[in-house]
This record gives structure tokens, sequence and C-alpha cells, in this order.
């Protein structure tokens, strides 16, 4: 099934809340695992909320990494969204779940930009009247 790209969610738990509350060191974090998967770096954009928590963005010629951290919960929400074959995400999630200090977390990985409209995606419902994929959980 050919895709022009592979967007992993990643719930990432457990982590240091020190580590999720480090705006400068989120930033420099993201940047490494977008360099690390061998993406081209465009720009960056971070913003500390008060009390705590950062949310930020890498854009990348390939696509983009976010993050949203609840240090309060040990909990970070990222996405690593890559096209084309010179990106590695999965190299970059790695960065990330060392970097927080994750010693939990889960993914799901979707194909993004599927060519071939007669094939679908395994584990998602295409419903065509509104053009939406559905998780479906075992």
């Amino acid at each position: 099934m050919k895709n022009l790209g592979q967007h992993i969610l990643a719930e990432f738990h457990n982590c240091d809340s020190e580590v999720l509350n480090n705006t400068e060191l989120i930033e420099k974090l993201m940047i490494n695992a977008a360099d690390k998967s061998g993406a081209t770096i465009v720009n960056s954009i971070f913003h500390t909320f008060n009390p705590w928590g950062v949310s930020g963005a890498v854009v990348i010629t390939e696509s983009h990494l976010t993050i949203h951290t609840w240090p309060e919960f040990g909990y970070a929400a990222v996405d690593v969204f890559t096209c084309g074959e010179d990106v590695d995400a999965w190299v970059g999630f790695k960065v990330l779940q060392e970097g927080l200090k994750s010693d939990r977390y889960t993914t799901v990985l979707i194909k993004r930009g599927i060519v071939n409209h007669d094939q679908v995606i395994p584990g998602f419902v295409m419903r065509p009247e509104v053009r939406e994929f559905e998780a479906e959980y075992a």
C-alpha cells in the first residue's frame, strides 16, 4: 500500500516531571529528536503554561513534531509526523522516550496520504460520508 507519510501518536507516561516542565529542555529534546531522525528542521516554537506544562512544535521539511506536557501527571502527548523515505520517525520517538524518561508508553501508527484509495488501513474504518478514521481496539 503506497502512502505519503507516517504519523506516530505517542502517549508517554511516568515521565520525569522536572523535564516535562522545562521549556528550554523540551525544545532541545524535540529538535534533537528531529535531527537524529534525519529530518530537516525549519523552525520551532514553544510555550510555557502557568503554573506548569509546555506545548511546542518543531516544523520540519518532511512535516512536524509536536508535544503537550502535563508535569503534574508525568504525562506527555507527542506526534511525530514524517513524509518521505529519508526520515525515520521511530528514531525520533526513541530519542523522546529516553529524554522524557518514560518507562511506559503507547503508540499508534497512522499511514498518511494513502495513494490507492481502494485499500484500507488495517484497524481503521473509513466512513465515506464524513471521511473520518476511527480506531478499532481489540
